[in-house]
């Protein structure tokens, strides 16, 4: 029989079971449009996460002091062990795989403008800070390494500290009172989506200053801190790939010049940012995978209807079987038919699900949607997954009840009511 024949004939059959054929139809679409929203919803929530933390920080290590852990040279266990801006200038000298490096102090402290007061976290860093912590101006300038030098009174406002002291005014150039003493506003921070921080919340809320002046004007206040003492430091490795052995040379450092044992993990704790993006990478890999699974399994149950729905075909048109048969129909002719039908339910549904897939991931790429909603990525692993699985419904949906359809003979068909 010829293939614009069967096709012919197979429109006919699906179009006398509109509603039917819709349904099933349905499912398949339903299974692609998944596959392909939910991997790409993973991916997304992958990615955002990746560009969040990289808000933090391009591959840094934050260092803070702790307590020994165990007893090590002569000296006794349970030390406290206290950072000093000396350790940042050692790590600087000593640790070769370490690229970049700062102490950094933390207080919160008033400020005033001429506009409105604030209380508010002030951080005072190494003008290399800005780079690696991922600063980034919407104007103005960055610390130099002069206004380190020279303790210069300057200071670089997040935007939401920007909007609270000057709402709605210029403030580059402005005097900003901080803790009495006057700072002149060089910069203000572009706004960035940070989904982590250490100490007084995100980046856009806090002042950023010279090391050298807040050490001179803030000195550290709290009961129990000594002078000289930081907040804690930040180091940034050459590269990603020395990460580890970086670190390693840093324990070394500090141990040396503050008696613990290197491998003492309580007298110098460190969040290390790759850490933290490799494991978020696998926590969002995990979720993309079930999500996948799911999709595919929804896809599965639509190559289940397909299947169903041919089966009930080959039971309502036996006797139109069995007159095809007895006017020379042979069994490859019925088998192709039955075949036909299912392929076409399936790739038409398949190219709907597709474009519907694909569309709506393009519409939401142009929305603006909420911090929480990451932007879908079209994924071709998921495409293609998509279109095998298709392949294999169409084969399997279709084959049995082809076969059983063919196998009937003409007299089986006629008697049948």
């Amino acid at each position: 029989m010829p293939i614009f024949e069967i096709f012919k004939q197979t429109i006919a059959a699906l179009w006398s079971t509109k509603l039917r054929s819709f349904l099933t139809m349905f499912g398949i679409v339903w299974g692609i449009m998944s596959v392909i929203l939910l991997v790409g919803l993973g991916i997304g929530f992958s990615i955002d996460q990746k560009n969040h933390m990289k808000s933090i920080g391009t591959d840094i290590a934050i260092c803070f002091g702790g307590k020994t852990g165990m007893p090590w040279e002569g000296y006794a266990a349970g030390r406290d062990v206290i950072l000093k801006a000396d350790d940042a200038i050692a790590i600087q000298q000593l640790a070769p795989l370490v690229k970049n490096v700062s102490p950094e102090l933390l207080q919160t402290v008033s400020e005033v403008s001429q506009w409105n007061a604030a209380n508010r976290a002030v951080r005072g860093v190494w003008p290399e800070y800005q780079n690696f912590r991922s600063l980034h101006l919407e104007q103005g300038r960055l610390m130099t390494p002069e206004d380190e030098s020279g303790g210069a009174r300057v200071v670089i406002l997040g935007s939401e500290s920007n909007r609270q002291l000057f709402p709605g005014k210029a403030s580059l150039g402005e005097t900003l009172a901080i803790s009495g003493y006057p700072y002149t506003v060089v910069g203000v921070l572009a706004s960035k989506q940070q989904n982590g921080s250490y100490g007084s919340g995100p980046d856009n809320s806090q002042l950023f200053v010279p090391f050298s002046a807040m050490q001179r004007d803030f000195p550290p206040s709290a009961k129990g801190d000594v002078v000289g003492q930081v907040h804690d430091i930040v180091v940034q490795p050459i590269s990603p790939d020395v990460h580890v052995a970086a670190l390693r040379q840093v324990r070394q450092v500090l141990g040396a010049r503050h008696h613990f044992d290197p491998t003492d993990l309580d007298a110098l704790w460190v969040w290390d940012t790759l850490e933290g993006a490799q494991m978020l990478d696998n926590i969002f890999r995990a979720m993309t995978i079930f999500f996948a699974v799911v999709a595919l399994l929804t896809l599965a149950l639509g190559g289940i209807g397909v299947m169903n729905i041919m089966l009930v075909a080959v039971t309502e048109r036996t006797r139109e079987i069995g007159v095809r048969k007895a006017l020379g129909a042979t069994a490859i002719d019925i088998r192709r038919q039955f075949l036909a039908e299912s392929a076409i339910i399936t790739l038409v549904s398949g190219t709907i699900g597709l474009a519907c897939g694909l569309g709506i991931i393009a519409a939401l790429r142009l929305l603006p949607l909420p911090d929480i909603l990451p932007h879908p990525v079209v994924s071709a692993t998921a495409i293609i997954s998509s279109l095998l699985t298709l392949a294999a419904i169409t084969l399997t949906a279709g084959t049995y009840p082809a076969l059983r359809a063919a196998r009937l003979t003409p007299i089986e068909c006629l008697r049948a009511d």
